[in-house]
């Protein structure tokens, strides 16, 4: 990947991320549909809501920047997410369960330093709104990641006294 300017390389961190966005609203509606644990399957399923308006949000970046709203494929989580496909058709019970706790918190992972650092380039270009969306969104990936650790150590709580 050639880029020629920080700019481009803000664009393509945009396309990249909305890419990501839209293909996690089905990974979440999946990991909800799958998971037995209710605390976590809650969780996912109040989180592809909440992805469904970042998907929203990113669009109005593109608009806010004159840009389209385009994907470009993100690689780290298409491998998130060829991973899990491969892990959910081998395995079930408990272990999914854990696995799908693991999953998404490796993803909010990857968002937290997404959305971080979009949010500065977007600041240190001058692009001021954009950059209050996208901080808006890594606070809300902030809260998501402390959703999803808690409901994975409630659950690791639950199968000791098991």
């Amino acid at each position: 990947m050639t880029t020629d300017s920080i700019d481009d390389l803000f664009v393509e961190g945009l396309q990249e991320l909305y890419y990501a966005e839209q293909q996690l609203v089905d990974a979440l509606e999946t990991l909800a549909e799958q998971t037995d644990d209710e605390t976590a399957s809650q969780a996912f399923s109040e989180h592809r809501d909440e992805t469904q308006e970042q998907v929203d949000r990113l669009e109005q970046v593109f608009e806010q920047i004159g840009e389209e709203a385009r994907t470009r494929e993100e690689q780290v989580v298409k491998a998130l997410i060829d991973e899990h496909e491969q892990f959910a058709q081998e395995n079930d019970g408990d272990v999914l369960d854990r696995y799908n706790m693991g999953i998404g918190q490796k993803t909010e992972h990857y968002e937290i330093a997404a959305y971080g650092n979009l949010a500065s380039l977007a600041q240190k270009t001058g692009r001021d709104d954009a950059a209050e969306m996208l901080a808006e969104t890594l606070r809300e990936e902030e809260e998501a990641l402390e959703e999803v650790t808690e409901a994975s150590e409630q659950f690791d709580e639950e199968q000791v006294a098991d």
